[in-house]
């Protein structure tokens, strides 16, 4: 960020900053200067300082907000600069005042209307007419100033909206009233291939989900970037329209990079501008246009923007200070130095009250505001310690129940995979789940995989085929016998698929992946399935369930026939937890794989919430039990849940544990038909149980079964 010392002293009282003191208070700051440079100009020598600005303080991209970091070093007062008293302030039915109507947002004059078709990505849009205005050559004071940050004078008009930039931080731009087809401006996407041509002279063909500012018939600028010539201001110029406005950063850096359009104005639109500093940026430059081409605005200042959000207020206690400055500063000298920044701090009790000022998104948290005090206070009066102390802590809960989905897992012979989130196109699109589309970044930064993985079973089957490749089978041991078993922990990313002209809502969740060799894919889906419940039941205990039902696959990858939705119950708490299947013939010859596979994915939230699961512990059974295995003939189509149901409804007596042993299919079953094994087992912790006991509760529960399921006893 270019800066000139002179300007900076039209915002500093006393008026006296040297060049030499500019640049010891911004590295006290924290904003070193990486070249300075000596002017000469007509009104007298003036130094310009090359200040290096974070990407988080986009308010220091302005004489302001530099010129504020200055006055709280220091303990100058900050001159704000004159804006026009104007009749009207924010008018129209847009704005705080304004209504949504279909999603978007209006505001009309006699002279002007507005609408806002993206409230969402234009948080606010302001525009003043201003008739009967004279376009000529700026004065000298303007020129010099233009010319002191690296800038060309152009004319009057132009000059102040440039001039405002760099004084206040806010882009602003100017249309030729006449020259807007139907006397209306409209925030909108762009159509396909839509042509405008920009204030360099350059043509572009646009994309859809690239925002602009219209009028009734074309596009007449690209939003927060550049503007467009066919409405640029002229000689002949006699009625203007001032726009001041905010935007959504990603929506400004997306067609930046792609036409490499870099401005001034879509560097700080990339940082943040808040919206709540519009309406006095609008103020400051009508003032200019007023005073150097004259004119006359009309009272009403238009604004199609959403009701602008309250201020932030942040609480931080004085001692939690203290502590991690490793200084004692006294509370009053706290809530003094966070004034000086603009910000309102007062001392209540034990701690600071802050509310956070429009300039200042970077501050949202308590640590934010030490650091602030940190800095100002002056971190070469914060003492190094030759040894720093160390408390140990033990691990948290989530900690703890990460560690042991990962031991459950390795226990169970699966490897840990760490895998890159970016993934091709066409690997997403095969994985993305339905109603959300592929999250993706430029293409000319990831040419061969752009999209962010909407799910971490493509990585894993990746890994598998590095795996086969490599031969590294013989080298799994144990595992080796059982096939290849993989897991990881990752992000999984996707957008919302409601937005067809522009960007949808960010999905991101953390997910549990894992991939099972299925040489016979019936034993391997009832393995993965004894895999997830017995990480269910490691995290969450042993009344915890894992419900098991069939349903059509998430994505095309899967198999129609072999994917089952997975819920976990958890007392009267039922949510969802992901799915299980087999991979698809095509998916697997797609990954050139030489075995089936089976795989799931989990939510990791889900699967941990109830973690540390409630111990119970009971003493050694004193008297043996009883164990009975049924096997029931049943329809193809039961599953397994349904017969887990019915034990547990008929309450048997004595009923210690019950439990799957096998599915067995044979012609004598006839077509259509399984037989289902499962054991049961009886005891009673007093005595030793006779089996004429337990003959009752096993007739009742075949009767049970006979009339839920049309169950056969097999002899």
């Amino acid at each position: 960020m270019l800066i000139s010392v002179r300007w900076l002293n039209r915002l500093l009282s006393p008026s006296n900053l040297t060049a030499d003191e500019a640049e010891a208070a911004l590295t006290r700051a924290g904003f070193p200067i990486e070249s300075r440079e000596e002017l000469s100009t007509p009104s007298g020598p003036d130094t310009r300082l090359d200040v290096e600005i974070t990407s988080n303080r986009g308010d220091c991209m302005s004489h302001l907000g530099v010129a504020r970091e200055i006055a709280a070093v220091t303990g100058r007062g900050l001159v704000m600069p004159e804006v026009a008293t104007l009749p009207g302030g924010a008018g129209g039915s847009g704005g705080a005042g304004g209504a949504r109507r279909g999603g978007s947002l209006t505001a009309s004059s006699a002279s002007l209307t507005l609408e806002n078709h993206a409230p969402d990505d234009c948080a606010r849009f302001t525009a003043r007419v201003i008739r009967g205005v004279k376009v000529g050559p700026s004065p000298a004071w303007l020129r010099e100033a233009l010319e002191s940050v690296g800038l060309r004078s152009i004319n009057n008009i132009v000059d102040v909206t440039n001039f405002v930039l760099f004084e206040l931080g806010n882009p602003s731009h100017v249309f030729d009233l006449a020259k807007l087809g139907g006397a209306k401006l409209v925030i909108r996407f762009a159509h396909k291939d839509e042509p405008l041509t920009t204030l360099d002279g350059r043509s572009h063909k646009l994309l859809a989900n690239e925002l602009v500012v219209a009028d009734a018939q074309r596009a007449t600028s690209l939003a927060g970037v550049i503007g467009g010539d066919d409405s640029s201001v002229t000689e002949s110029t006699r009625d203007i329209v001032l726009e001041v406005a905010t935007w959504k950063p990603a929506t400004i850096r997306r067609p930046a990079r792609r036409l490499n359009i870099r401005t001034d104005a879509s560097a700080r639109f990339e940082r943040v501008v808040d919206p709540r500093t519009a309406e006095f940026a609008s103020a400051r430059a009508t003032k200019l246009i007023l005073d150097l081409a004259g004119g006359t605005p009309e009272d009403a200042l238009l604004d199609a923007g959403p009701a602008l959000s309250p201020p932030t207020v942040v609480s931080m206690r004085s001692a939690r200070c203290d502590a991690l400055l490793g200084v004692h500063i006294d509370p009053t000298e706290q809530a003094r130095i966070l004034t000086s920044l603009d910000i309102d701090a007062k001392v209540d009790a034990d701690r600071i009250v802050a509310e956070i000022p429009a300039h200042r998104h970077d501050l949202s948290r308590e640590v934010d505001l030490i650091e602030e005090i940190g800095r100002i206070h002056g971190l070469d009066r914060i003492p190094i310690l030759e040894t720093i102390p160390a408390k140990s802590r033990p691990a948290s809960a989530r900690q703890r129940a990460m560690r042991e989905v990962r031991n459950t897992l390795v226990g169970a012979g699966f490897f840990e995979t760490v895998t890159f989130s970016f993934v091709s196109r066409e690997d997403a699109s095969a994985f993305v789940p339905t109603g959300l589309r592929t999250l993706a970044v430029d293409e000319a930064r990831r040419k061969g995989e752009p999209a962010l993985r909407p799910s971490v079973i493509p990585s894993l089957l990746r890994c598998r085929k590095v795996n086969q490749d490599a031969g590294s089978e013989s080298a799994l041991g144990v595992a080796g016998e059982r096939g290849v078993r993989l897991f990881e922990i990752a992000s999984v990313f996707a957008e919302t698929d409601n937005n067809p002209t522009g960007p949808g809502q960010t999905v991101e969740h953390r997910n549990v992946a894992m991939l099972m060799d299925a040489p016979d894919p019936q034993s391997a889906l009832r393995a993965l399935r004894g895999v997830i419940e017995a990480l269910v039941f490691e995290l969450n205990g042993v009344s915890a369930r894992v419900a098991v039902e069939p349903h059509a696959p998430p994505f095309p990858s899967l198999r129609d026939d072999a994917c089952a939705r997975l819920w976990i119950e958890r007392a009267n708490e039922r949510q969802p937890l992901g799915y299980f299947a087999l991979v698809n013939d095509a998916t697997q010859k797609k990954h050139d794989l030489a075995t089936p596979v089976v795989v799931a994915e989990i939510g990791l939230e889900p699967l941990i919430a109830g973690y540390p699961p409630a111990a119970r512990v009971d003493a050694l059974p004193a008297f043996p039990p009883i164990e009975r295995d049924l096997s029931i003939v049943v329809a193809e189509d039961t599953q397994w849940t349904s017969v887990e149901r019915i034990i547990d409804d008929a309450r048997l007596a004595m009923l210690d544990a019950r439990g799957f042993v096998g599915v067995y299919r044979g012609k004598q079953l006839g077509a259509g038909r399984k037989s289902v094994t499962f054991r049961l087992r009886f005891r009673d912790p007093a005595r030793t149980l006779r089996h004429e006991e337990v003959d009752p509760q096993v007739a009742q529960l075949v009767e049970a079964l006979k009339r839920n399921l049309g169950a056969e006893l097999r002899a």
